[in-house]
């Protein structure tokens, strides 16, 4: 398996392949693999020629000194995840200094307004820094298809704009959410859960659940209070927002017509843990 660390010898040895027609998939992580990921890059697999991998804790996207601390870094178990994938997937593992050199600042972009809804409101510039190294990765790895997971939904929105916007040649490949067993959507993050907050989280997803049934016959705001209540109430899980929203806005929805498209979003913390998750509601 090739492990790059450097942008230009990664982009040449691309460039060089691409020469003969091959397609190349890409899937960006910040590491800590686990299935989630894994389902992205099988998808990637079956349908390019070459995969590409990057693996990069991106610090201009964390508005939390603390949590990008936290965040988990275990590189060579990421390799040898990716290995039991296929030995041929092309790894990129940069330094902060390869991407950003001396200048560790998020390029400002627009992307009407999508940045400004549920995450927007909680984590200021966070889209900022997920624009800034989505764009240059993808003009390093120069791929032709790339996959996103549906659990970050208001991410693979924004990436959407964000190439269509800035006129990025690559497909974006939206993904289904990879859960665990108990239903709780697979995140780096979930390492890091104590045990009594790990048994408790799958009440997120089965409140998600629950609140699809009662959607189909109740009204946005009944639902959201419901759900408010039901954490309210809970003796471990503190919820930070829970919205339902307008799939192509990502407004949230004040009142339902059959015409358009909804899904509830919500972001909870289980002790310092920052949980978020998804589901369609029609």
């Amino acid at each position: 398996m090739l492990v790059f660390t450097n942008k230009n010898k990664i982009n040449n040895h691309i460039s060089a392949l691409k020469q003969s027609n091959k397609t190349v998939g890409f899937v960006p992580t910040m590491g800590a693999l686990h299935q989630g990921h894994l389902s992205l890059i099988k998808e990637g697999l079956s349908n390019n020629d070459i995969m590409v991998v990057s693996i990069f804790v991106n610090p201009t996207q964390f508005d939390n000194v603390e949590d990008l601390k936290k965040y988990p870094r275990t590189l060579d178990d990421d390799i040898a995840l990716l290995k039991t994938l296929s030995n041929d997937i092309l790894v990129y593992a940069p330094s902060v200094e390869d991407i950003y050199q001396n200048n560790v600042k998020a390029q400002n972009f627009s992307f009407d307004g999508l940045e400004f809804e549920m995450e927007g409101r909680f984590r200021q510039g966070h889209f900022d820094g997920v624009g800034t190294i989505v764009k240059r990765l993808f003009e390093i790895v120069i791929p032709d298809n790339a996959y996103f997971g549906e659990k970050d939904f208001q991410q693979l929105t924004i990436i959407k704009k964000l190439v269509d916007k800035y006129d990025v040649p690559v497909n974006i490949v939206g993904c289904k959410i990879h859960r665990e067993a108990n239903g709780l959507a697979m995140s780096s993050r979930n390492v890091r859960l104590k045990p009594e907050y790990k048994t408790a989280a799958p009440f997120i997803y089965k409140t998600l659940q629950h609140a699809k049934t009662k959607f189909g016959t109740k009204s946005a705001d009944y639902v959201t209070q419901w759900v408010e209540k039901q954490f309210a109430d809970h003796d471990l899980l503190k919820l930070e927002y829970f919205i339902i929203a307008d799939v192509d806005t990502l407004k949230t929805v004040t009142q339902k017509h059959k015409s358009k498209t909804y899904r509830a979003f919500i972001a909870v913390y289980a002790d310092d843990i920052r949980l978020i998750d998804n589901i369609a509601l029609n």
